[in-house]
């Protein structure tokens, strides 16, 4: 796993976490948030690298 998909999990963890805190999600439909957090999470990442590779600024790392 590279660094940007650790961070992309780390991320979408942090958030699903932080919803459980407020009440917004129930610990028992954890998986099935997650899985559609961590995929808006993933395509922003590789939204953002398209649009910093078209910019011309290359890799953001």
């Amino acid at each position: 796993m590279d660094k940007i998909q650790k961070q992309a999990l780390q991320v979408a963890k942090e958030i699903v976490v932080k919803f459980i805190e407020v009440g917004r999600i129930s610990p028992s439909n954890f998986s099935e948030h997650f899985s559609a957090i961590h995929a808006d999470v993933v395509a922003s990442v590789v939204e953002q690298e398209k649009a910093l590779a078209a910019d011309g600024k290359g890799d953001a790392q």
